[in-house]
């Protein structure tokens, strides 16, 4: 292909998660504005689909990474992947960009793929791939790491926010999840797919109890798999809360906390989901989290509140002062959220 027409983009970000995946928009915005023509391909991770359908102003198509060593989530089978790199030599993109991280695994991975420019993020003493490799930004949050390598491929960003398109039904399913809430509806997220982000059920139960006695209804969210968490939440409060784990897809997830005055939750995807639909939140980092990283870029409408010293868990007590500042000045949001639910 003659020029610098680019007609076929691809994008390696293999991760599993939520929040991984919705940091990602800034970064594919960026390429979209610069090259609204080019099919954009994301090579991730066959639970990426939800995102892609979610998003096809943005990403054309996916294809899941296979048999690549390395990647803690792909199976290694050196067969596979080979059968994979032949693939996707054969797509001959015109350009590809490594948006997964350091690049320790993915940058090899992202110049066999022979596309004809590459951008990758690389860390100082590190093997230095063809093309342009930036050092990869060791401090800042995921998002502006994200947008330095795509800055450096030409796309200038086209803002740092990200969202979370939902559908009318998922909207009308949340609706009927809280039907004749009746009062204000806060939400609590005590679930993390690392057990060690999970600040403690009965610290969780503490705050749904306050926020009972301050007139909001609580309802716990989670995935199926997060059961015994809300569970333990649920059983620790003296005050019913309505548990709907497992009973929300991300859509009606998000469709449920856009209709909440606020989000309390783990450094998890649950945050991110808070932050595209434009909810206050107070997320909960332990003492050797990384806020800085993963809160959402706002701070404040979400309050970042993390453990110091010898407790590696914030205070229910440093939680709720959070907590108080947004219930007491959110009330035009919330009115709009309400009425949303109907």
């Amino acid at each position: 292909m003659a020029g610098n027409v680019v007609a076929s983009i691809a994008v390696l970000r293999a991760l599993p998660g939520v929040g991984d995946l919705l940091c990602l928009v800034p970064a594919l915005r960026a390429i979209r504005a610069q090259h609204p023509r080019a099919g954009v391909t994301l090579l991730g991770l066959p639970s990426s689909r939800w995102f892609v359908e979610r998003h096809p102003h943005l990403v054309d198509d996916l294809v899941p990474v296979e048999g690549v060593a390395g990647l803690p989530e792909v199976p290694a089978d050196p067969g596979v992947a080979l059968s994979f790199l032949h693939r996707m030599q054969r797509r001959r993109f015109d350009m590809a960009l490594q948006l997964h991280g350091s690049g320790v695994t993915t940058n090899p991975l992202l110049t066999l793929l022979g596309a004809r420019r590459q951008f990758t993020a690389r860390r100082v003493g590190d093997w230095v791939p063809p093309g342009a490799s930036i050092v990869y930004p060791d401090a800042g949050p995921e998002v502006h790491r994200l947008l330095a390598v795509t800055a450096a491929a030409g796309c200038p960003a086209a803002g740092d926010h990200y969202d979370l398109p939902l559908t009318p039904a998922e909207r009308a399913e949340a609706a009927a999840l809280v039907a004749g809430a009746g009062r204000p509806l806060v939400c609590l997220h005590p679930g993390a797919s690392r057990p060690d982000n999970r600040w403690p059920a009965e610290r969780f139960a503490a705050v749904g109890d306050a926020l009972a006695r301050r007139g909001h209804r609580v309802v716990l969210t989670g995935s199926a798999a997060e059961r015994p968490v809300t569970a333990a939440v649920a059983g620790g409060m003296h005050a019913h809360a309505t548990d709907l784990a497992g009973r929300t897809g991300i859509g009606e997830l998000g469709a449920l906390f856009a209709c909440a005055r606020l989000v309390v939750t783990n450094d998890t995807g649950a945050s991110h989901v808070a932050a595209a639909v434009r909810t206050a939140s107070v997320v909960v980092f332990p003492v050797a989290g990384d806020p800085y990283r993963w809160a959402p870029l706002d701070a404040a409408l979400h309050r970042r509140v993390q453990g110091t010293g010898a407790d590696p868990w914030p205070s229910v007590a440093a939680v709720m002062a959070a907590v108080d500042d947004h219930v007491g000045r959110d009330h035009g949001p919330l009115e709009r959220r309400q009425e949303a639910l109907g």
